[in-house]
């Protein structure tokens, strides 16, 4: 029941002209909008040229830029460049600069920006990163005017453009790097994109507000929340709660879960990333490239797609997807079959009940569920599998980098280029940081000689070449190609789903 009480004429009067006032000033007070994200990974570090991680992407894109642009199409095209050249029979790259572009800080970004950058870059700084060696085909940078530049090239590099579009070849303030130190600029870095860093917390998130003076438009949020939320069932129960509004790294086990929610949609497109088990090829009985043949043909990687990843993925011959160029769609698999692995192990001398280890990092739930599907797999065959976890950081840093592994191991590689040369080159050449096994002169070989040309041609059948070669030594068991998959709420609009992790969250809004 409502109870009306009388008042007078005064009052009524007093506050209609108090609701119009407000009304009228109601613009002033607009509530800000807050765009919340939850994401499996800190990067640990937020300059460009420090990380490889795929959870870099996915915050740095909205802060930084490059010369070259690659949108969620894959297509290149014009960045912080309007357009570029090749001159001196390849021998040098002119790159004409944006006008009118300025930092966070308020510098401008111009071609001594640029210059700074990459001397960093393939200075002393960047070598005590993980991106250096992507871009040392650039001897140097030379300063034409304001706004052109020349990339002196040490020699040609076929998928330069590309990686110009990439993590380490975001553009940074030179005067703020100089006056904030090198630590200060990994906890809030400035670049030109379309938010600004607000606040880093490693292992807890990053906040974003939008940059004002973005020289490309205006975002339609005010800030971006991101979480790291490293749990899966945690990062879930947000999204479904509507505790965040865009959730990645959505694991396969729980797309039907966020298929069944009404105020969730499930969107998952064709992405870069590449999961197999590598092989010790230097110790043990994986030394033995019959029993890594063994290996392959002893698992059923269709059985695995379609019962575990519920057809979110497609199986793969070699360490890359269909998109990618190098891809052989000729080569085919090894085929299951338990009875040819049985035969090959014994012919190599190893006894039913072997005992071998397979190492992953401890917080991929996806992969403990193929790992112990793999594990059953292999039991079948008479070979006894201990799953060995190991936290992320010590995983990648430690247990690959320095060779402890057990007979087989998890990698889970994110070709962000689709260029083949960007996943075998880390596999297969000697001496490279993720590869403390294989050293092959006649894979070293092929790599290098694919690096030293532009003709499409030949990079693609030395590629192709490699693949063929790793399959047929079975340096790899390669499983599949994973889908990028997203939970976003149906309050969401103007998200564009990026294949390569790279969310950009400028033209969201929230209804």
């Amino acid at each position: 029941m409502t109870i009306c009480q009388p008042f007078s004429a005064k009052i009524a009067l007093r506050s209609a002209m108090l609701v119009s006032c407000l009304a009228l000033a109601a613009p002033a007070f607009a509530q800000s909008t807050t765009l919340n994200v939850a994401q499996q990974q800190d990067p640990q570090n937020l300059d460009p040229i420090d990380t490889f991680r795929l959870s870099w992407g996915s915050i740095g894109s909205n802060i930084f830029e490059s010369l070259v642009f690659r949108g969620e199409d894959l297509e290149l095209q014009p960045g912080l460049a309007t357009g570029w050249e090749f001159l001196d029979d390849e021998t040098r790259i002119r790159f004409t600069l944006r006008e009118g572009v300025e930092f966070h800080n308020g510098e401008p970004f111009n071609a001594e920006a640029v210059k700074y950058t990459f001397d960093r870059l393939l200075g002393d700084e960047g070598a005590k990163g993980p991106q250096r060696s992507n871009y040392t085909s650039i001897r140097e940078v030379v300063v034409v005017d304001e706004h052109t530049v020349d990339f002196m090239m040490e020699r040609p590099d076929p998928v330069l453009i590309t990686k110009l579009a990439g993590y380490g070849a975001m553009i940074v303030p030179p005067k703020y790097v100089e006056e904030v130190g090198e630590d200060a600029f990994d906890m809030k870095p400035v670049g030109t994109g379309p938010f600004h860093v607000t606040e880093y917390t490693p292992t807890i998130g990053v906040k974003l507000a939008k940059f004002d003076n973005y020289w490309n438009g205006e975002a339609k949020v005010d800030a971006v929340n991101i979480r790291f939320i490293p749990e899966d069932a945690t990062r879930i129960a947000e999204l479904l709660s509507g505790g965040v509004d865009i959730s990645m790294n959505i694991p396969t086990p729980s797309v039907e879960t966020v298929k069944q929610n009404a105020n969730v949609d499930l969107v998952a497109v064709d992405g870069p990333t590449v999961v197999l088990t590598r092989f010790n090829t230097a110790d043990g009985i994986t030394a033995d490239p019959r029993v890594r043949k063994a290996i392959t043909m002893a698992v059923d990687r269709k059985t695995i797609v379609e019962a575990l990843l519920g057809g979110l993925a497609s199986p793969i011959s070699s360490a890359q997807g269909a998109k990618s160029f190098g891809n052989d769609p000729a080569l085919e698999a090894h085929p299951y079959d338990p009875e040819a692995a049985k035969a090959l192990l014994a012919e190599a001398g190893v006894a039913p009940g072997t005992e071998i280890t397979l190492d992953m990092p401890n917080n991929d739930e996806t992969f403990r569920e193929v790992a112990q599907v793999i594990a059953a797999f292999l039991g079948q065959v008479g070979l006894n599998v201990n799953i060995r976890t190991h936290e992320r950081g010590v995983y990648f840093n430690d247990i690959i980098e320095n060779g402890k592994t057990g007979e087989i191991y998890y990698y889970g590689w994110g070709g962000w280029t689709f260029d083949f040369d960007n996943t075998a080159y880390i596999l297969y050449h000697t001496g490279e940081r993720f590869n403390p096994y294989v050293s092959d002169p006649k894979l070293d070989e092929l790599l290098d000689a694919q690096r030293q040309t532009y003709d499409r041609d030949v990079r693609e059948a030395a590629l192709q070449e490699v693949a063929r070669y790793a399959h047929e030594q079975a340096l790899d068991l390669p499983l599949y190609n994973t889908s990028t998959i997203y939970g976003v709420s149906t309050r969401v609009e103007g998200f564009d789903p990026a294949p390569d992790d790279r969310a950009r969250y400028m033209n969201v809004t929230l209804n």
